[in-house]
């Protein structure tokens, strides 16, 4: 596999078009970060660090869904950068997704951090991925 994430957020779009509520996934380090920025914001209802016997561990996530229309809290997951064509942006252009009403997520010197969180930071990087 050469991109992790693309599989990672493959994996998460896969298992909310199907209405499953968990979804289980290869653990990394930057993974986990990425599942601890989608719990902070609120786009997904919970998640679990598992260690398995082959010592990578995965990541258990609860997607959220809204009661009444039972849609799912994350419309759509796009990947930005990828390991052939690297997405970097500077504090100064921040991308806003969906006008302000989605999240980009970035890597940068700080950690995994939100496009917001980033731009008040004074901070750029490498642009991970867009959620709304």
């Amino acid at each position: 596999m050469t991109d992790p994430i693309a599989d990672y957020l493959t994996r998460l779009r896969n298992a909310i078009k199907a209405n499953h509520r968990v979804v289980e996934i290869p653990a990394s380090n930057l993974k986990k970060e990425i599942t601890k920025v989608l719990f902070d914001k609120g786009y997904i209802l919970n998640y679990k660090f598992e260690q398995t016997e082959n010592h990578q561990g995965s990541i258990k996530i609860a997607l959220k869904y809204n009661p009444e229309t039972k849609e799912a809290a994350i419309s759509q997951v796009e990947r930005v950068s990828s390991p052939g064509l690297r997405q970097y942006v500077d504090a100064g252009s921040m991308p806003r997704v969906m006008n302000g009403l989605g999240i980009a997520i970035l890597s940068t010197s700080k950690g995994v951090i939100t496009d917001k969180e980033a731009k008040s930071l004074n901070v750029g990087g490498e642009v991970l991925c867009y959620v709304y």
